[in-house]
């Protein structure tokens, strides 16, 4: 075991590739799927959780957007560590922990019997989730070349993102035939196969030289984060913002936050290496990558409601008819990878951002009546724009990191793709709680104290009111719908906005050459000696 400076060991690993690397990039893509598919494959059951027992859990806004984020903000705080101790302590091992960690918690949210035991059974995927995403892309990096890693990265991302899309189908088609549970049973057979696969194929690699935690750094995130989406969500929730329910766990989480960056800028083991975001194509990429999933996640998290609510399809309907999103991912993220080689990653990406913010502006024009051929299109316009930032900020980022670190750089990145996620199903969900409510109180009236306050919870709520009051719900019905598309069509607003950010961010920080066309140019920095030992 030698001891070479960074550089030095790219210079000795750029010429080697295993023998396998496509073999490892397709069992990786399996263990991926399973993780990213998670994100997205309760939204179609949020209708059924949202009603009450035996069907649902009558889970409430709040919890059915705690049932998602408790998932992503584990997920996103944990990968801090878990980069870490995948490059110190193996990566195939941390993933094949991950597995196993995803597949029994995935068993235990099957079987919760109350929103909140399903919350905390989500968190427990978190955990595996955290365990595998990072330990795939760091594999990537140590198996394939320079010449070759933007394509398998690209085809990780785009499976990303298709896995993103697939999750409502995959739902959709589960609760046509069972129970709200068997959207996590499915994983079961998915674990089993990824651990043998896993097992045959995939190569240890390591890097014996990270060492230490970080247990302070990493607490202090996930207190952080998990105040400013309570905050968040609470704000959405009582319509009162000025609260001090509603501000005083924002202003705290951005506080302990704040503590949390002080503490990694002076901590000798860092969960965050903030050394990795002097770099600006680094910083830039993984900011555009939580933007983009900011505006995924929350869209999907209404758009959904939109279509079994305001338009009646079932859960599988709802799923296929988000599949041009799947499609359109699918099929454009090699030619965008390959573009971003020609022209730059920065312009691919602008034009990637802006496509996805016109997606958004047409979302909200559309109302219980738009045509599908033109919802459709409009889905895959958002598609074609995130498969034209995906996979190029992705390549960007890692390309900025030296190999050896690996997995602390897919960590980072897939942190922000996380948070983004987190985030955006908060705000947006309530922006959408509150555009909602404020539309549809007044209607809410006449109706008894306790029925009126769960009316209003949502517009799936509203509309099981108004079926049980027969006849004369007809009314009430109508008026929810109206006041629904008013509200999506604010929320889809916002999303524009946040996407067209992005694009500014991409149009002025993203670098208009990739590390394709100059490798290790901009790489991070050494700060000290390490080892590196590939098994």
């Amino acid at each position: 075991m030698t001891t070479q400076p960074r550089l030095k060991i790219a210079e000795r690993t750029s010429g080697t590739a295993h023998p396998h690397r496509w073999r490892v990039l397709a069992v990786l893509l399996v263990s991926l799927l399973l993780v990213v598919l998670d994100t997205s494959i309760l939204n179609v059951a949020l209708k059924t959780l949202a009603e009450p027992a035996p069907v649902g859990l009558g889970a409430t806004q709040s919890e059915l957007q705690w049932s998602i984020d408790s998932y992503t903000l584990v997920f996103a705080a944990l990968l801090f560590t878990t980069g870490v101790l995948a490059d110190r302590w193996g990566r195939k091992r941390t993933l094949l922990t991950g597995l196993l960690v995803f597949g029994g918690c995935s068993l235990w949210s099957a079987y919760a019997d109350s929103a909140g035991e399903l919350i905390v059974a989500r968190a427990g995927l978190g955990v595996g989730g955290a365990l595998v995403l990072p330990a795939t892309l760091a594999i990537i990096m140590a198996v394939f070349p320079p010449a070759e890693r933007a394509k398998a990265i690209g085809i990780w991302a785009g499976a990303a993102g298709l896995a993103v899309a697939l999750g409502p189908i995959t739902g959709g088609a589960l609760l046509e035939r069972f129970w709200w549970g068997s959207v996590f049973l499915i994983n079961l057979p998915i674990v089993v196969i990824g651990v043998v696969a896993a097992l045959l194929v995939v190569p240890e690699s390591r890097d014996p030289g990270r060492t230490g935690f970080d247990p302070l750094g990493v607490a202090l995130s996930i207190a952080g984060l998990t105040l400013l989406v309570y905050g968040v969500i609470k704000g959405g929730e009582s319509d009162d913002w000025a609260a001090a329910a509603v501000w005083g766990p924002m202003l705290g989480g951005l506080a302990v936050l704040a503590l949390f960056i002080v503490w990694e800028r002076r901590s000798v083991r860092p969960a965050l290496d903030l050394a990795l975001f002097r770099n600006r194509r680094f910083s830039a990429a993984v900011t555009v990558i939580g933007l983009v999933f900011f505006a995924l996640l929350g869209a999907t998290f209404f758009l959904v409601f939109y279509l079994q609510s305001v338009r009646g399809w079932t859960p599988l309907e709802a799923g296929c008819l988000l599949l041009p999103l799947a499609v359109a991912q699918l099929a454009f993220s090699p030619p965008a990878t390959l573009a971003a080689k020609r022209i730059g990653v920065g312009p691919v990406c602008t034009g990637g951002m802006v496509l996805t913010s016109l997606a958004f502006l047409a979302v909200a024009t559309v109302d219980e009546h738009t045509e599908i051929w033109v919802i459709e299109s409009v889905l895959f316009l958002m598609g074609l724009g995130i498969a034209c930032v995906m996979p190029p900020a992705t390549s960007a980022a890692m390309s900025a990191v030296a190999q050896d670190r690996a997995g602390t750089g897919a960590a980072v990145n897939t942190t922000f793709r996380q948070v983004g996620g987190a985030l955006g199903v908060a705000v947006l969900g309530s922006v959408l709680s509150v555009a909602y409510r404020s539309r549809i109180e007044d209607h809410l009236t006449p109706l008894p104290a306790p029925v009126r306050d769960s009316a209003q919870e949502s517009v799936a709520a509203t509309l099981t009111v108004a079926e049980k009051l027969g006849a004369p719900g007809s009314a009430l019905a109508a008026r929810a719908v109206d006041a629904f598309v008013a509200a999506m069509h604010v929320t889809a607003l916002v999303a524009a906005g946040v996407t067209f950010l992005g694009a500014l961010v991409c149009l002025l920080l993203l670098p208009s050459r990739t590390a394709a066309e100059t490798p290790g140019a901009e790489e991070v920095p050494a700060t000290k000696q390490v080892h590196t030992t590939e098994v």
